[in-house]
């Protein structure tokens, strides 16, 4: 395995090689930090759904999460928002939302003290009703507030990779959240709910404009390393600057992958990991034992969100922009699980592998069915024929026709992934090496 392993990722560093050659360094570089960031994600999947069977179907909206958190983090402080009244009527409304979600606990621990079934849930439910009533008295004149003066309350101007951390927090709180909620369910049932609620998540950070800028876009969002106008103000060319400036990115990220994978690998080898795997492989036998599944399978539920969000928030921070209506489910949900399917899951390594394969194919498909329909298209016109309309939607189209050609060759010849999971059972059809003693004659 680990053999099959090396060539693999061998392999893939030669096609990086020969993008390079024939697209560039600067095109390599940029490829090469989103492939990362997309690896890291595709790990933090792999934790849900490999170490512990949970269908996640609400990636997007942890990736929104993580990229709403760099920009809140790493944006310019608005002084014209602090010089507002918009602080104080926000922290009313922060105050008012914990005294709620403190009358929402209290309501559902009445029955400690002897209060019965039935009057327990009736005060649950005044208490959920006074907490929204109390919290949207406060948060609507707030939001008025600041959208008709300031419009935005801006970022708080803290380095970008403080807004990475801050994305893992927050993805890890919301999967905190939904777990408690939805892990209860079986796992068709958890995929739907996931999906509604990453559903959720998107329009309220699209709506949310006072808070995130909607469909304003946030831009520029700063980077963590030099930017490439800060090696051309050095006097570098503008392709070695691009080229600098992304390596540097490329650099960091790496690090934090690399990160992310030794210290999962080395939990994963541990009794926690052999833990997890009883508990994926028969959570009824599990609990049996006396685990408590609800809990880890919630453990398994944030760590891996808090993975996805900081991919997020990586993604976000290169490219600069935040536009919540440029995320996509086929981009950020669908090609998340292809990655963990075709790479392996329940193998770090090779959800990491599948995340970078994958994305370089979904990126390259691209330029190069266009460079396949240009030459026939060139061709059929040599013979008299009509040329090939549309090329470059066509092959913008082709992206998807390659990824789910990717998937059945993966499931008809690697079911279990390019890099499988490696588990220690023994073969049912093994002699045991031990010799067994003769009986007594006597």
């Amino acid at each position: 395995m680990i053999r099959r392993a090396l060539i693999l990722y061998a392999l893939f560093f030669g096609l990086v090689l020969i993008v390079g050659w024939t697209m560039g360094a600067p095109f390599t570089a940029r490829l090469l930090v989103e492939t990362a960031a997309y690896a890291l994600i595709a790990l933090g999947l792999n934790i849900q759904w490999g170490y512990g069977g949970l269908f996640n179907f609400g990636i997007l909206g942890l990736v929104m999460l993580g990229g709403f958190a760099v920009t809140a983090m790493a944006m310019p402080v608005s002084t014209a928002f602090w010089g507002s009244d918009g602080p104080w009527l926000i922290g009313r409304a922060i105050i008012a939302a914990g005294i709620g979600a403190l009358l929402i606990i209290g309501a559902g621990r009445l029955d400690r003290i002897g209060f019965s079934r039935g009057w327990k849930r009736t005060f649950q439910v005044l208490a959920w009703i006074v907490a929204y009533i109390g919290f949207r008295t406060q948060i609507d004149p707030a939001v008025e507030s600041i959208e008709s003066s300031v419009r935005w309350i801006g970022g708080l101007g803290l380095p970008s990779w403080v807004g990475w951390i801050f994305g893992g927090v927050l993805a890890a709180g919301v999967a905190w959240l939904i777990g408690k909620v939805t892990l209860g369910l079986r796992s068709d049932y958890l995929a739907i709910a996931t999906i509604g609620i990453a559903e959720i998540i998107r329009a309220l950070i699209k709506n949310m404009e006072w808070l995130t800028r909607g469909t304003l876009t946030v831009s520029p969002v700063p980077w963590p390393v030099p930017l490439p106008q800060a090696y051309q103000a050095d006097g570098i060319s503008v392709t070695d600057s691009f080229v600098y400036a992304r390596a540097g990115y490329l650099i960091l990220v790496v690090a934090v992958l690399v990160a992310a994978l030794l210290l999962v690998q080395r939990a994963y080898a541990g009794p926690w990991g052999r833990m997890m795997r009883a508990i994926r492989d028969n959570y009824i036998a599990a609990g049996a034992m006396g685990k408590d599944v609800r809990a880890r399978q919630l453990q398994l539920f944030v760590l891996g969100s808090a993975l996805i969000g900081i991919g997020g928030a990586m993604l976000t921070s290169f490219t600069q922009i935040y536009d919540p209506s440029g995320y996509q489910t086929i981009d950020h949900t669908f090609l998340i699980w292809v990655m963990v399917i075709v790479g392996g899951a329940g193998n770090n390594f090779g959800a990491v592998f599948g995340g970078m394969l994958i994305y370089l194919v979904w990126v390259m498909s691209e330029p190069v069915s266009q460079w396949l329909f240009t030459r026939l298209s060139d061709w059929f016109v040599s013979l008299g024929w009509a040329p090939i309309p549309e090329i470059a939607s066509r092959a913008l189209q082709m992206r998807v026709f390659v990824l789910g050609l990717v998937i059945v060759l993966a499931l008809r010849y690697a079911p279990r992934g390019l890099i499988p999971e490696v588990t220690g059972r023994t073969r049912l059809d093994e002699k045991p090496t031990t010799k067994t003693e003769s009986p007594d004659p006597a």
